[in-house]
């Protein structure tokens, strides 16, 4: 079982002070930096894009992890990758050529993920595990934050568990995460927990440190109960 990860997503920060945002949830003990790129077109909010992920780059060491709600997405790999994205994931509903957008995110040498909508069976992507290293299911419907986690995602984070085998694959979960829902999800196999107002409620440092805190120790606590 891989460790838990715990991924801040921005969206969440104050965008005033978001430089100073990122750089506080990395000393709280932030795993990685999850980026929420939204267009508008594919989903009903605009956040924003690569010059503003370029300019926070120097914020933080951490992984950048990328999450691409945007359609077409092949046009614009290569702006996120210059950026400085470490992982970018895009949605297998956004475009009709998910196994050559996969290989495009490899070839710029950056790892490649697909995200998934709630009502999208996980069986789409039984012909492009072996271009993956990472599965980002949706537990909200995309395009805001804040939303209500939809428990049906637990039943699918085991089925795409199964469906992975050995393949060295994250499990990525993406809305509604808190310490009330984390322990669910990584006993059916997710390993990288994305939360945006659970960790960015309090509005400083010290309170991002206790929420991050909190949701890694209720997600790794089900593991331990499961061993």
């Amino acid at each position: 079982m891989n460790d838990i990860l715990i991924a801040p997503s921005i969206l969440s920060a104050d965008f005033a002070r978001l430089g100073e945002e990122v750089a506080a949830v990395d000393r709280a003990g932030a795993d990685w930096i999850h980026l929420d790129v939204m267009d508008g077109h594919f989903v009903p909010n605009i956040t924003f894009g690569p010059p503003i992920i370029k300019a926070l780059r120097g914020s933080s060491q951490k992984v950048f992890d990328c999450h691409l709600m945007i359609a077409p997405a092949d046009p614009f790999l290569q702006a996120f990758a210059d950026a400085g994205c470490d992982y970018i994931t895009v949605h297998q509903e956004a475009g009709p050529h998910l196994d050559r957008s996969l290989q495009a995110i490899r070839g710029l040498g950056k790892k490649a993920g697909v995200s998934l909508n709630p009502s999208t069976p996980e069986t789409t992507l039984e012909y492009v595990l072996d271009r993956l290293d990472l599965i980002l299911l949706m537990s909200v419907n995309p395009g805001f934050g804040g939303q209500a986690f939809i428990p049906a995602i637990i039943e699918k984070t085991r089925r795409v568990k199964e469906m992975i085998g050995d393949r060295d694959i994250r499990i990525e979960i993406d809305g509604g995460v808190s310490p009330e829902t984390a322990p669910a999800l990584a006993a059916a196999g997710a390993d990288v927990l994305v939360a945006g107002s659970a960790v960015f409620k309090g509005g400083s440092e010290e309170t991002y440190r206790q929420n991050i805190a909190a949701i890694r120790t209720a997600a790794e606590g089900a593991l331990k109960a499961a061993a």
